[in-house]
């Protein structure tokens, strides 16, 4: 879409934005899903911190652990990475240095190889490497590529080789930070996905949770009995009740998992160790089947007509219909379960 947000503002029962291009839009309700460094957020908070209603743990900023560079090579020769060959399964192998700076390697669809390099920042220093920009910004990975140029790729060669077959418009450079803001919504705006909670990337979880917010408060708002202030806030509410106790836990999680494994301290690197060398294989799949599986959604419930709309017929699809073949373990639930 190309937009950038300034500013919002609140009255008479609607949201005005106003971007960058001079353009403005009316809404009865704003969803902020527009990442770490979300305008509606900032521009929320901004609001909320004049009314004196912003909490203290929303003034403070994300802690970062690590700087990143990712990219996307163009399509590979399969003789000099054999790998890429099988289309069944994915390889990702991570190869970590003296320094416990590491590379990530992700065989992908058409013969290409998706990368990303790591560098951690100890905890003295965070402020001092903090970027008030972007977080998938365009500041130069040049210098930071230079110090992995000799590192070995774990397909063969070096990661050189890699990085000269990735298009510049490919690599990008980010900070990765973590944080779950108390605050989610105020009026009629509410913020999903990275606006919200920012994870770091260990448990593949960030845009997982985005989808999941998406979906629930998709739910809560085809709930609203109407347009009202009302409505509107204990629709919020309903979504914040059902997600913020998840995405901190999620959060929490994907900390320990990437600390763990980048090794940054050294009883992450002991731990790390323990887990992969010494844990029976079965309980690493339990434990795995566990993170992934863990989180569940209520289906939406059902209402509105069912006639027929094609060449099919239809017939009438109770709620409970839902719950059997979606939640095996619970016939009905309300939403302040």
């Amino acid at each position: 879409m190309g937009k950038k947000v300034l500013r919002t503002r609140e009255q008479d029962n609607k949201v005005t934005v106003y971007c960058s291009d001079n353009t403005e839009y009316d809404c009865r309700i704003l969803v902020g899903a527009d990442g770490a460094y979300s305008a509606v957020r900032q521009n929320m908070y901004k609001t909320l911190e004049q009314q004196g209603r912003l909490p203290s743990v929303d003034k403070e900023a994300f802690s970062i652990g690590y700087i990143t560079v990712v990219g996307v090579s163009k399509p590979n020769n399969l003789e000099k990475y054999p790998q890429l060959a099988d289309k069944h399964r994915a390889y990702f192998p991570l190869t970590i240095g003296d320094n416990n700076d590491s590379c990530g390697l992700v065989t992908a669809p058409d013969n290409q190889i998706s990368w990303g390099i790591q560098i951690q920042i100890p905890e003295d220093k965070t402020k001092d490497q903090r970027f008030r920009n972007s977080e998938w910004g365009p500041e130069s990975a040049d210098e930071m590529l230079d110090q992995f140029r000799d590192f070995p790729c774990a397909f063969g060669g070096t990661m050189k080789e890699i990085f000269d077959a990735t298009p510049t418009d490919l690599i990008s450079k980010v900070f990765l930070e973590e944080k779950v803001f108390q605050t989610w919504y105020n009026g009629r705006s509410v913020l999903i996905g990275d606006a919200c909670h920012k994870l770091l990337p260990g448990a593949g979880q960030g845009a997982m949770m985005a989808m999941m917010d998406a979906v629930v408060l998709a739910n809560c708002i085809y709930n609203m009995e109407d347009l009202s202030d009302e409505s509107t806030n204990a629709a919020f509410a309903s979504y914040y009740r059902q997600r913020y106790s998840e995405a901190e836990n999620i959060t929490k999680t994907s900390s320990m998992l990437s600390k763990m494994m980048f090794g940054h301290k050294w009883s992450d690197r002991l731990i790390r160790k323990v887990i992969l060398n010494f844990l029976p294989g079965w309980v690493k799949m339990k434990m795995a089947e566990e993170t992934l599986t863990k989180t569940r959604l209520d289906p939406c419930s059902i209402r509105g007509s069912n006639s027929n709309r094609g060449s099919n017929p239809t017939r009438k699809f109770n709620p409970t219909d839902m719950y059997t073949i979606h939640r095996p373990d619970c016939a009905t639930r309300s939403d302040t379960d």
